[in-house]
């Protein structure tokens, strides 16, 4: 298993009339988790893309438990569970302040090989750093 936590503070335009984070701006927090995960294993986004691999997004799940407040450090922690063939499938929770879980995530990518716009398994160069650093 992967895991990582990364923090994030909400800002005031992330939220709604009522200061807690709008929903659709969770998906843009498990996408900075997400590539903060990459970047904690050594190897940027940017430089998965650079080699011809893209990751879009299959399936996107989440559950509200409570509401995220305008000004709080969030943690999310995000996990990888299973080693990815063609998907890779991505794990969250997130924390208030208070260390309160306040939602729960999951995200699930594929790899597409970018010149061929073909579906691929799990690169070996990124499976090796998965591999590398699982727990």
């Amino acid at each position: 298993m992967i895991h990582t936590i990364h923090s994030l503070r909400v800002r005031y335009v992330e939220t709604d009339s009522m200061k807690y984070i709008y929903y659709g701006n969770y998906a843009t927090y498990l996408e900075v988790a997400r590539v903060e995960l990459f970047r904690s294993l050594g190897i940027s986004y940017s430089e998965i893309e650079d080699r011809g691999i893209w990751l879009p997004v299959l399936d996107f799940q989440i559950k509200y438990i409570k509401p995220g407040i305008y000004d709080e450090v969030l943690e999310i922690h995000t996990f990888i569970k299973e080693i990815p063939g063609a998907k890779i499938k991505f794990e969250y929770e997130i924390y208030n302040e208070k260390g309160e879980k306040i939602s729960i995530a999951s995200t699930t990518l594929f790899f597409l090989e970018a010149e061929k716009n073909k579906v691929i398994k799990c690169p070996k160069f990124l499976l090796e750093l998965i591999e590398e650093n699982w727990e």
